[in-house]
């Protein structure tokens, strides 16, 4: 596990397989993906179950202001999932510096691949700000 402290406007840490609770988790979850929140949700089980790791952002108040799931296969291939910011600490660079920390976690566990899937109005934030590159994908909706 490793922590980065980022100063920008405030104080963000950034920390790989950071500490969090599943209500913190499932607030920025809610409020990204503007949906009611599940209480019930165990995000701890879920991502200590299925993910190679995480990244959590916080600020100066050790709020949590950030979070990516890295899933993978348990082989060469990671997957982002979820990368979100609180509505209050959008546009400074949280979203990209989640990225970048997950990347960081998934090559060092060993991963060859990260892949991303995204609606088309994050297209620029991922290939540009992130560096991901275009690919051919296929997708059947269950």
């Amino acid at each position: 596990m490793w922590r980065y402290l980022d100063y920008g406007p405030g104080m963000v840490e950034y920390e790989w397989r950071g500490r969090f609770g599943s209500n913190e988790v499932e607030t920025l979850h809610a409020e990204g993906f503007e949906r009611e929140p599940e209480w019930t949700w165990d995000w701890r089980q879920q991502v200590e179950r299925h993910s190679l790791g995480w990244v959590c952002a916080r600020d100066d108040a050790s709020q949590l202001v950030g979070w990516v799931n890295v899933a993978w296969d348990g082989g060469v291939h990671a997957f982002l999932l979820d990368t979100i910011v609180a509505s209050t600490s959008r546009r400074q660079g949280i979203a990209t510096r989640l990225v970048e920390h997950a990347t960081k976690g998934a090559r060092a566990g060993g991963c060859e691949w990260l892949h991303v899937d995204f609606d088309e109005w994050l297209r620029a934030f991922y290939l540009t700000s992130c560096a991901f590159t275009s690919t051919n994908a296929g997708l059947i909706q269950l």
